[in-house]
């Protein structure tokens, strides 16, 4: 891990005017329009599934990271398990989402990215100076890193309050450009060596985060040969071998997908197999149903000497 200062931000803004992540062309370095810094119909979740038609568009939020996760989601979670001042841990952090909303929520957070554009880039929506009314905002401490998720050495153990993090999907979306950043999950092709990295990030967050305290993750499925791959469930366990209890499985519901595991048309032949009576005015067909949700898991980590016998069904049971 590298810690990124302003000071190496100002530096890089002089010679880049935009970031390259994937195919987005990112501008950066331009003073932020910023319209409104809080929501404006905010009400915290209570149900398992989770549904954002609009993506919240406050503050410096926007939508042209693709893969980032819409700003409702952090903010969730930050206001149901942490306080102001605490601690809040994002160690896939993107275009900066869960640090932009850590620091209008007033809490501490660190960010971290392998992608050093990335980090550009959430350095750059963090630059914006907010306050309430009347005064009462106390600027909290963030931190920026460019580092591995596997490798957290600059965090000390049980230093962290929340981990809310959205890891890269296997084989689905890339986030470093075609010159591939060493150690990038999203440039994984085999499942296996995906998982094995993610069993190295579930450690790393285990050993982070305070006894007592709880880890989000938000994953999704994909298809291979036109089948379902539960992806997001082998995660999931790969997080309960690591020592973590599942609190909850919320259902997120995708209303824009536009990753290439769900661009399959013209599949005649296969779906003349499985479509029964075909609905009229459709051109083209598929033989599967469309990804349409995601799993946002979160753990908790037990305390010591806790009794975890009566939770032994949200545990590991392999």
């Amino acid at each position: 891990m590298k810690l990124v200062t302003w000071d190496e931000y100002r530096w890089f803004i002089k010679t880049h005017k935009y970031v390259r992540i994937e195919k987005a062309v990112i501008p950066i370095g331009k003073p932020h329009n910023i319209r409104k810094y809080q929501p404006g119909d905010f009400a915290l979740e209570t149900g398992t599934v989770w549904s954002f038609p609009e993506r919240g568009d406050w503050a410096t939020h926007r939508g042209n990271y693709r893969g980032n996760w819409a700003p409702q989601i952090p903010r969730n979670l930050i206001l149901r398990y942490t306080r102001p001042r605490e601690w809040v841990l994002d160690q896939m952090c993107g275009g900066g989402t869960t640090l932009i909303e850590s620091k209008l929520l007033s809490r501490n957070a660190i960010g971290v990215d392998i992608n050093y554009e990335a980090v550009m880039l959430t350095m750059d929506r963090l630059n914006f100076s907010y306050q309430t009314l009347n005064g009462s905002f106390e600027e909290p401490e963030i931190k920026v890193y460019h580092g591995d998720a596997r490798n957290l050495d600059l965090i000390e153990d049980e230093s962290i309050d929340l981990i809310a993090t959205h890891p890269p999907y296997a084989t689905i979306i890339p986030y470093s450009r075609k010159k591939e950043v060493e150690g990038d999950l999203s440039k994984v092709y085999r499942l296996e060596e995906y998982l094995e990295g993610m069993y190295q990030i579930a450690k790393e967050s285990y050993r982070v985060l305070k006894p007592g305290k709880y880890c989000a993750i938000l994953i999704g499925d994909t298809r291979k040969h036109r089948h379902y791959v539960p992806i997001a469930f082998r995660v999931m366990m790969e997080f309960l071998k690591a020592g973590f209890i599942l609190k909850e499985d919320v259902i997120k519901m995708q209303w824009n997908p536009k990753t290439t595991r769900q661009k399959w048309s013209g599949l005649v032949e296969t779906s003349d197999i499985y479509w029964g009576e075909k609905p009229e005015g459709k051109k083209y067909w598929t033989d599967f149903l469309l990804i349409l949700h995601e799993h946002l898991f979160i753990f908790r980590k037990p305390k010591p000497d806790e009794d975890t016998s009566k939770y032994k069904y949200s545990m590991n049971w392999t």
